[in-house]
Protein backbone atom coordinates (compact mmCIF):
# COMPACT_ATOMS: atom_id res chain seq x y z
CA UNK A 1 0.00 0.00 0.00
CA UNK A 2 1.24 3.49 -0.92
CA UNK A 3 2.16 5.74 2.00
CA UNK A 4 1.42 9.45 1.78
CA UNK A 5 4.83 10.06 3.36
CA UNK A 6 6.37 8.92 0.06
CA UNK A 7 4.74 11.89 -1.72
CA UNK A 8 6.69 14.38 0.42
CA UNK A 9 10.08 15.37 -0.98
CA UNK A 10 11.36 16.84 2.29
CA UNK A 11 10.18 17.86 5.74
CA UNK A 12 10.24 21.59 6.45
CA UNK A 13 8.98 21.55 10.06
CA UNK A 14 9.00 18.43 12.21
CA UNK A 15 6.24 17.38 14.58
CA UNK A 16 8.48 18.44 17.50
CA UNK A 17 9.29 21.85 15.98
CA UNK A 18 5.60 22.54 15.38
CA UNK A 19 4.60 21.49 18.91
CA UNK A 20 7.27 23.72 20.45
CA UNK A 21 6.41 26.75 18.31
CA UNK A 22 2.65 26.43 18.91
CA UNK A 23 3.31 26.20 22.66
CA UNK A 24 5.39 29.42 22.46
CA UNK A 25 2.68 31.18 20.45
CA UNK A 26 0.03 30.21 23.00
CA UNK A 27 2.15 31.48 25.87
CA UNK A 28 2.73 34.80 24.06
CA UNK A 29 -0.98 35.22 23.33
CA UNK A 30 -1.84 34.60 27.01
CA UNK A 31 0.90 37.02 28.10
CA UNK A 32 -0.37 39.72 25.72
CA UNK A 33 -3.97 39.41 26.94
CA UNK A 34 -3.98 39.01 30.73
CA UNK A 35 -7.43 38.72 32.28
CA UNK A 36 -9.21 38.56 28.91
CA UNK A 37 -11.34 35.87 27.36
CA UNK A 38 -11.01 35.19 23.65
CA UNK A 39 -13.09 33.84 20.83
CA UNK A 40 -10.71 31.79 18.70
CA UNK A 41 -11.99 31.21 15.18
CA UNK A 42 -10.47 28.52 13.04
CA UNK A 43 -10.53 28.80 9.30
CA UNK A 44 -11.61 25.32 8.23
CA UNK A 45 -10.39 22.90 7.27
CA UNK A 46 -6.68 23.52 7.22
CA UNK A 47 -6.39 25.38 10.52
CA UNK A 48 -8.45 22.97 12.64
CA UNK A 49 -5.42 20.96 13.82
CA UNK A 50 -3.42 24.13 14.49
CA UNK A 51 -6.27 25.70 16.47
CA UNK A 52 -6.80 22.57 18.56
CA UNK A 53 -3.16 22.63 19.63
CA UNK A 54 -3.03 26.43 19.98
CA UNK A 55 -6.02 26.81 22.31
CA UNK A 56 -4.57 24.16 24.62
CA UNK A 57 -1.46 26.34 24.87
CA UNK A 58 -3.38 29.55 25.70
CA UNK A 59 -3.84 29.86 29.46
CA UNK A 60 -6.96 32.05 29.21
CA UNK A 61 -10.68 31.38 28.95
CA UNK A 62 -11.29 30.65 25.26
CA UNK A 63 -14.30 29.79 23.16
CA UNK A 64 -13.75 28.02 19.87
CA UNK A 65 -15.73 28.60 16.70
CA UNK A 66 -15.26 27.83 13.03
CA UNK A 67 -15.62 29.42 9.62
CA UNK A 68 -15.13 27.87 6.24
CA UNK A 69 -13.90 30.38 3.69
CA UNK A 70 -12.71 29.41 0.25
CA UNK A 71 -10.74 31.06 -2.50
CA UNK A 72 -9.09 27.98 -3.90
CA UNK A 73 -11.69 25.74 -5.49
CA UNK A 74 -9.92 22.53 -6.43
CA UNK A 75 -6.73 23.99 -7.88
CA UNK A 76 -3.35 24.83 -6.41
CA UNK A 77 -3.57 28.61 -6.97
CA UNK A 78 -5.95 31.10 -5.36
CA UNK A 79 -8.92 32.03 -7.53
CA UNK A 80 -9.28 35.50 -5.98
CA UNK A 81 -13.01 34.85 -5.51
CA UNK A 82 -13.76 34.54 -1.78
CA UNK A 83 -16.84 32.83 -0.43
CA UNK A 84 -18.00 32.10 3.13
CA UNK A 85 -19.07 28.46 3.14
CA UNK A 86 -19.76 28.25 6.90
CA UNK A 87 -20.15 31.19 9.27
CA UNK A 88 -19.53 31.44 13.01
CA UNK A 89 -22.27 30.43 15.41
CA UNK A 90 -20.99 32.66 18.24
CA UNK A 91 -21.52 36.41 18.23
CA UNK A 92 -18.29 38.39 17.82
CA UNK A 93 -19.76 41.71 18.97
CA UNK A 94 -17.70 43.20 21.80
CA UNK A 95 -15.39 40.16 21.92
CA UNK A 96 -11.66 39.75 21.54
CA UNK A 97 -11.32 37.61 18.42
CA UNK A 98 -8.26 35.60 17.44
CA UNK A 99 -8.30 34.09 13.96
CA UNK A 100 -6.27 30.88 13.79
CA UNK A 101 -5.07 30.47 10.21
CA UNK A 102 -2.98 27.62 8.83
CA UNK A 103 -1.14 29.54 6.13
CA UNK A 104 -1.04 33.15 5.01
CA UNK A 105 -0.02 33.31 1.37
CA UNK A 106 -1.91 35.71 -0.93
CA UNK A 107 -3.82 37.14 2.04
CA UNK A 108 -6.97 37.63 -0.05
CA UNK A 109 -9.07 35.11 1.86
CA UNK A 110 -7.95 36.37 5.25
CA UNK A 111 -8.51 40.00 4.21
CA UNK A 112 -12.10 39.15 3.28
CA UNK A 113 -12.62 37.25 6.54
CA UNK A 114 -11.25 40.10 8.68
CA UNK A 115 -13.45 42.62 6.87
CA UNK A 116 -16.50 40.42 7.42
CA UNK A 117 -15.74 40.03 11.14
CA UNK A 118 -14.94 43.74 11.64
CA UNK A 119 -18.43 44.60 10.39
CA UNK A 120 -19.77 42.70 13.42
CA UNK A 121 -18.13 45.10 15.94
CA UNK A 122 -15.65 42.95 17.86
CA UNK A 123 -13.56 44.52 20.64
CA UNK A 124 -10.45 43.44 18.69
CA UNK A 125 -9.31 41.10 15.94
CA UNK A 126 -5.89 39.50 15.82
CA UNK A 127 -4.40 36.82 13.60
CA UNK A 128 -2.28 33.83 14.54
CA UNK A 129 -0.90 32.13 11.43
CA UNK A 130 1.11 28.96 11.68
CA UNK A 131 2.85 29.67 8.38
CA UNK A 132 3.51 32.83 6.39
CA UNK A 133 4.61 32.98 2.76
CA UNK A 134 5.80 36.51 2.02
CA UNK A 135 6.51 35.94 -1.66
CA UNK A 136 2.85 35.57 -2.66
CA UNK A 137 1.28 38.36 -0.58
CA UNK A 138 -1.39 40.30 -2.47
CA UNK A 139 -3.20 41.78 0.54
CA UNK A 140 -1.73 43.72 3.45
CA UNK A 141 -2.46 41.60 6.54
CA UNK A 142 -1.22 42.44 10.02
CA UNK A 143 -0.36 39.04 11.44
CA UNK A 144 0.08 39.33 15.21
CA UNK A 145 1.48 35.84 15.84
CA UNK A 146 3.53 33.88 13.32
CA UNK A 147 4.66 30.31 13.70
CA UNK A 148 7.12 29.99 10.83
CA UNK A 149 8.07 31.75 7.62
CA UNK A 150 7.96 29.21 4.84
CA UNK A 151 9.29 28.98 1.30
CA UNK A 152 7.09 29.49 -1.75
CA UNK A 153 6.58 25.78 -2.34
CA UNK A 154 3.53 23.53 -2.28
CA UNK A 155 3.37 22.24 1.28
CA UNK A 156 1.18 19.69 3.04
CA UNK A 157 0.71 18.17 6.48
CA UNK A 158 -0.52 19.27 9.91
CA UNK A 159 -3.86 20.27 8.40
CA UNK A 160 -2.61 21.49 5.03
CA UNK A 161 -3.84 19.46 2.09
CA UNK A 162 -3.74 18.79 -1.59
CA UNK A 163 -7.08 17.50 -2.91
CA UNK A 164 -8.14 16.75 0.70
CA UNK A 165 -5.17 14.44 1.28
CA UNK A 166 -2.11 14.75 3.54
CA UNK A 167 -3.83 16.75 6.32
CA UNK A 168 -3.06 13.97 8.81
CA UNK A 169 0.72 14.06 8.35
CA UNK A 170 2.23 15.08 11.72
CA UNK A 171 4.82 17.37 10.10
CA UNK A 172 4.82 19.98 7.32
CA UNK A 173 6.59 18.95 4.16
CA UNK A 174 7.00 19.83 0.51
CA UNK A 175 4.76 17.86 -1.84
CA UNK A 176 6.51 16.30 -4.81
CA UNK A 177 5.61 18.32 -7.95
CA UNK A 178 4.65 15.23 -9.93
CA UNK A 179 1.76 14.67 -7.49
CA UNK A 180 -0.01 17.93 -8.36
CA UNK A 181 1.34 18.62 -11.88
Amino acid sequence: MHSEHEDVSRILFSEQQIAQRVKEMGAQIASDHPDQSMLVISVLRGAAIFMADLVRAIDLPVEMDYMAVSSYGSGTKTSGVVQILKDTTASVEGRHVLIAEDILDSGLTLQYLISSLQARNPASIEVAALLVKHAKRQADIDCNYIGFACPDEFIVGYGLDYAERYRNLPYIGVLRPEIYA
